[in-house]
């Protein structure tokens, strides 16, 4: 079903002069569902309104040479987060996905998957029971149902992502759910189809998080970490170095053959 409803996403965006601007602004116009785009050079934020994911937004931003971090979306109360990891032993770098939502009207929210590092092939995403993920997907009991609609698909299923030979997959999705309702729930994505109730297994493959409140646009304005002093630029510089020398490390491991030895 294609987005409709237009909503809010705000983005720290490096920026050094008018020239940055009109760059970023070209680059996010050539997206479908871009209505307005705002930016302020000082406080180095861009607000955009429309109905494009926020994960192509992020990729249309970096395709000009700059990085972008979403920084809210939505009004107050009305965004949320999951992080999405998997709970196997075998991983080193066990982050492996993120799902952004944001309520644009009293009985639609959209959430916008996406997720690196897996198996080629279709994943099944749903909401949860329980927010329990002390046994990753095991202790998250069944998929998130309301009983006034009996035999009915149940709420919580999302539905499916495809992941394609470079490990990467993302979807758009809108379901007649609230923020509120979500929140403290576990999202778990996985081969593993919906009418499997039990996951018998944490596999590399089986993805699990909580569901948590985000920042409404301009309701975060941190761009220093408290505990690390460290600006968010220096932060993401951090993450993106540790993940290419982490690839780095696997394709050594696959070519001298010990790779899963």
């Amino acid at each position: 079903m294609a987005i409709t409803t237009p909503f809010n996403t705000l983005f720290a965006v490096p920026m050094t002069c008018e020239a940055c601007i009109a760059d970023i602004s070209g680059s996010l116009k050539k997206l479908s569902g871009i209505q307005r785009v705002e930016a302020n050079l000082k406080d180095q934020l861009v607000s955009i309104e429309g109905t494009a994911a926020p994960s192509a937004i992020v990729s249309a931003i970096q395709a000009t040479g700059r990085d972008a971090i979403l920084r809210g979306s939505g009004g107050s109360n009305n965004a949320a987060v999951c992080i999405l990891e998997t709970h196997a032993t075998s991983v080193s770098d066990r982050v492996k996905g993120l799902a952004r939502m944001v309520q644009v009207s009293p009985n639609l929210t959209l959430i916008d998957l996406t997720i690196r590092g897996l198996s080629p092939g279709s994943y099944w995403a749903t909401i949860r029971e329980t927010g329990d993920i002390s046994d990753g997907a095991v202790s998250t009991r069944g998929i998130w149902s309301d009983p006034k609609e009996g035999a009915l698909k149940p709420r919580g299923f999302l539905g499916s992502v495809q992941v394609g030979k470079d490990g990467e997959g993302s979807v758009f999705i809108d379901k007649p759910i609230k923020i509120w309702e979500m929140i403290g729930r576990g999202m778990v994505v996985s081969k593993q189809h919906e009418g499997e109730a039990k996951f018998e297994k944490n596999d590399n493959d089986t993805l699990v998080g909580v569901i948590a409140r985000s920042a409404g646009v301009w309701e975060n304005d941190k761009t220093v970490c408290s505990c690390s002093g460290k600006t968010l630029w220096e932060e993401r510089k951090d993450e993106v170095k540790k993940e290419h020398t982490e690839q780095s490390e696997l394709r050594a491991q696959a070519d001298s053959g010990d790779f899963n030895r």
